[in-house]
């Protein structure tokens, strides 16, 4: 069915919906907006659905959010006999009407529903699911999308994002699957009534913050006099950073008021995402105004984390990369210190994560294992140590875009778990009279000066969306064989070689000297990612290679587009 087709069926059957109704109406005679709305169907993968609010199939509305869980209703239906979930939402528009609506449908369909009664972190979803062993579950947010978007992820019985397999299955089961008949629903009053849906208690959320103490690696007579400020950028963090940093001894936390209530429309910050300076402003100016030592904001679902370390009288952010391999050389540390370093430890990375941590694993006699991007993959490795009983070999996964996991009873990235142990490793740290910074440049002096940088190229609606699938053709038809005059000395397509990962859209060039550039596209906003890292023998040797590598990825998306 063509786009203008689509419209006016969606326009003859919302007609009972008041605020689709006048979006709708507002788009008459509006090709390319109508086009945008019509023009496919909101992607479900193992991510779920991410899109832009608002009325159409590639839109994130009540329609398209029951479509997608009466396909996963069908899917749980057929592989177990009484099937259950857990779903969880944060602050963003829209996420508690989506949440009940999921609620509801799960519910007709005769699948028990453990729902959370307030905005909960995406960790604490994962832990619910396997909490109360259900089949699956659903986290309604858009992570650390701008506020016009949101997103329905979907998890299997194990805490993990759903599988390719199984995101096959159930799309296909959602094409199969009538928008406006062939959802079944009930009032999600007579829902909790009936017993059907039940809202998760506070012995889920303590046993959460008790696994999470349970992480804790600072010793116990150590001092935790810091003055932090924290944000949750009007997100889901509040209602678990401040407790669990509280109850493992970090008492002197300020968290502005800005920030501090959920708000969707993210009023202080048009991007919700601390890997951008400019979301953690707020906080910097409050930690400046207080002298604190530290900034710590998480994003609106609350699974990201980044930090602004004062040293020298400034506050410098530590990148994703950078905080990644902090903490893997803390936590080597201190269970070395404790004697608790497990046999054959094994930490967890995504292709475009930086290479350097693969020398400080070296260095501890740690296993470093690299996933595709997604931290389902890294789900899927601490599963596969539970499931020969070694999940105590795991000591951490992460990945460059702000995303940390030590404890295994959750299978997604915990910004709480991570809040935490940054918080130790800077008290760690400030008790030998340095701070986080100085601890970076100590592990570049062994390791060498690694420069690691991610461009990001936007590419909106249907026009953008094409572009981005050029380009990525024109890698493989057109190949790079040199790059700011650095020779390719081997590229791996992960679509169509034989790498012993799964089949992903990736490009991924060795250029001589070591440094390595990655291409993808997002699988969660419209954009296209250049991964760059380098090495050098200094700072600025790293950084002027990774310079010229942007000039030419610059210079090549220009001239492909």
């Amino acid at each position: 069915m063509d786009y203008n087709k689509l419209y006016e069926l969606w326009v003859e059957k919302t007609a009972d919906n008041a605020e689709i109704t006048a979006e709708l109406q507002a788009v008459a005679g509006k090709d390319k907006e109508i086009e945008d709305r019509f023009y496919r169907e909101l992607e479900f993968g193992t991510a779920g659905l991410r899109g832009i609010l608002g009325a159409g199939t590639n839109r994130m509305n009540v329609y398209t959010v029951g479509r997608a869980t009466q396909g996963y209703c069908d899917y749980l239906n057929a592989k177990e006999e009484k099937p259950s979930v857990a779903i969880a939402y944060d602050s963003r528009n829209k996420s508690t009407l989506f949440a009940e609506t999921a609620a509801a449908i799960f519910a007709a369909n005769g699948i028990h529903v453990y729902l959370y009664r307030q905005l909960m972190p995406t960790p604490c979803l994962s832990f619910a699911v396997r909490y109360f062993k259900c089949s699956g579950g659903v986290n309604v947010t858009a992570s650390h999308n701008p506020a016009a978007y949101n997103g329905y992820k979907v998890y299997g019985s194990d805490g993990c994002q759903i599988t390719e397999v199984a995101a096959q299955d159930i799309l296909g089961r959602i094409a199969n699957t009538d928008t406006f008949a062939g959802v079944k629903i009930m009032a999600l009053a007579d829902a909790l009534e009936q017993g059907a849906v039940e809202y998760i208690g506070q012995d889920c959320i303590d046993a959460y913050l008790a696994a999470m103490a349970g992480e804790s690696l600072l010793d116990k007579n150590a001092p935790r006099d810091l003055k932090i400020v924290y944000t949750p950028l009007n997100g889901a963090g509040i209602s678990c950073v401040p407790e669990c940093l509280k109850q493992n001894g970090f008492h002197n936390i300020t968290i502005p008021e800005a920030q501090k209530n959920p708000d969707g429309n993210f009023p202080t910050c048009p991007y919700p995402n601390p890997e951008i300076r400019q979301a953690l402003d707020v906080a910097i100016a409050c930690a400046e105004e207080i002298g604190a030592e530290f900034v710590l904001a998480t994003d609106p679902d609350c699974d990201r984390v980044g930090t602004a370390i004062k040293a020298n009288g400034q506050y410098h952010l530590i990148t994703g990369n950078q905080m990644g391999v902090l903490l893997l050389d803390y936590i080597c540390k201190q269970k070395l210190a404790a004697g608790t370093m497990p046999k054959d430890p094994v930490a967890v990375k995504t292709i475009v994560t930086t290479k350097l941590c693969e020398k400080v694993a070296e260095h501890y006699g740690a296993e470093l294992r690299n996933v595709l991007t997604g931290f389902k993959y890294i789900g899927e490795q601490i599963r596969s140590l539970e499931e020969i009983g070694q999940e105590d070999r795991f000591l951490l996964g992460y990945e460059e875009s702000y995303g940390y996991l030590t404890c295994p009873s959750v299978r997604d990235k915990d910004a709480v778990n991570a809040s935490l142990l940054i918080c130790e490793m800077v008290c760690w740290y400030k008790n030998q009279g340095k701070n986080l910074v100085e601890g970076l440049q100590e592990i570049y002096e062994a390791f060498g000066f690694y420069t690691d940088k991610v461009m990001n190229f936007t590419f909106e609606g249907a026009e953008g969306f094409q572009t981005m699938q050029n380009l990525m053709a024109a890698l493989r038809t057109d190949p790079i064989t040199e790059a700011a005059g650095f020779a390719v000395e081997s590229a791996v397509d992960y679509k169509n070689d034989e790498t012993g990962l799964p089949k992903s859209n990736v490009m991924q060039y060795q250029l001589a000297g070591g440094t390595v550039a990655t291409v993808r596209p997002s699988g969660t906003e419209p954009k296209l990612k250049v991964y760059l890292s380098a090495c050098g023998k200094t700072a600025e040797d790293s950084a002027a290679v990774v310079a010229s590598l942007e000039a030419f990825f610059n210079g090549w998306i220009e001239a492909h587009k």
